[in-house]
């Protein structure tokens, strides 16, 4: 097994001292979604390479742009780039992106059985190349961040095919038959599991679970679905990869965040911008580092109300653990001229 990064002596990088419970003034910054089509670089990257897929598969394609961000704004975190319905394609379903529409899995769990799948776990092998060329390749002082979807989001998409606001059809088989639809997450996290320490072997520091959809949930199947699963991930990855960050975004958790971080054991949470910092900060451990959580549409707008946002979250968490990030991904629209505002104002040089 490859050294891991995150146990090797080097210079200092603040993302993962954060992530391990310091305290850093500023704090490190990085960006969901990064890496993407507000850059003219991926753009262009793109046009040559063809569709979303087809970027992921190449190694070298992906690899370049993870680490198109950090060239451009030195970001103290790189992100995979990838996909988290990678999981559901190696677990046998057939995986498309229909332009303008977003992803689509066939067949569909609502009316096909999990067991008719077969699994191509070879699928993933593009995933862990990029991984080893990025973590060649990154600069001194940065973090390099695996991901995977939580459980819950990945199984809305393999039972209905494709996203949807309210995860209805998810929703009315986990009531309806939670036998079925527990193998299901249980499927999802086994190969979880594995996928994550494969990302690590390969060279990323830490890991990030993505629970986009979990604010759809009723507290007694967010408990069920959400934390009970994410609970057993961290559990086995911590066991098989000890000394890795884990950081759990349930995006849309709301009141049910401190139950999430204090059941997970996650070594970091997430928080979106719905979430109020002064509110989070009051009810997570005070020692539990937070990352997040300024409104994407707050960077779109950028000049003083971006300056009012970032004083709001800076201020809250002044005291605690904090990792500066969006609430969610950065939109395609964002001007480039504000994520350098955002990066002069988090690192103090407004």
């Amino acid at each position: 097994m490859q050294a891991l990064r995150s146990a090797a002596n080097g210079p200092d990088r603040p993302l993962f001292a954060v992530l391990n419970g310091e305290r850093r003034d500023p704090p490190p910054i990085w960006l969901m979604r990064q890496a993407g089509r507000y850059l003219p670089e991926y753009r262009a990257l793109r046009a040559d390479k063809g569709g979303f897929l087809d970027l992921v598969h190449d190694s070298d394609a992906a690899a370049e742009v993870t680490l198109q961000p950090i060239r451009r704004f030195g970001f103290d975190g790189a992100i995979l780039f990838s996909d988290i319905l990678v999981v559901p394609h190696a677990l046998g379903q057939d995986l498309r992106f229909v332009a303008g529409e977003g992803p689509r899995l066939s067949p569909t769990l609502v009316d096909h059985a999990l067991s008719s799948l077969t699994p191509a776990l070879d699928r993933l092998d593009d995933v862990y190349a990029t991984v080893r060329k990025v973590a060649a390749a990154l600069p001194p002082g940065k973090t390099f961040l695996g991901f995977a979807g939580s459980p819950w989001t990945v199984a809305t998409y393999m039972v209905a095919g494709q996203g949807s606001r309210e995860q209805a059809e998810t929703r009315r088989m986990a009531y309806r038959d939670p036998v079925a639809f527990g193998a299901i997450i249980d499927a999802i996290a086994d190969l979880t599991v594995d996928y994550l320490a494969a990302q690590i072997s390969a060279g990323v520091d830490a890991v990030q679970l993505f629970d986009s959809w979990s604010g759809s949930l009723a507290p007694a199947e967010f408990e069920r679905w959400v934390i009970a699963p994410t609970a057993r991930i961290v559990d086995r990855l911590r066991a098989l990869r000890p000394g890795v960050p884990i950081i759990g975004f349930p995006k849309g958790a709301g009141g049910k965040l401190a139950a999430y971080a204090r059941e997970t054991q996650v070594d970091a949470i997430g928080l979106d911008e719905t979430v109020d910092p002064l509110w989070a900060d009051g009810v997570l451990p005070p020692s539990l580092p937070v990352q997040g959580n300024l409104d994407p549409l707050a960077l779109v707008t950028g000049g003083r109300a971006l300056e009012d946002a970032v004083a709001r979250i800076r201020t809250a968490f002044q005291d605690r653990p904090h990792i500066f990030n969006l609430g969610h991904g950065i939109v395609p629209d964002c001007p480039i001229a504000h994520v350098e505002q955002l990066l002069r104002l988090v690192r103090g040089h407004a």
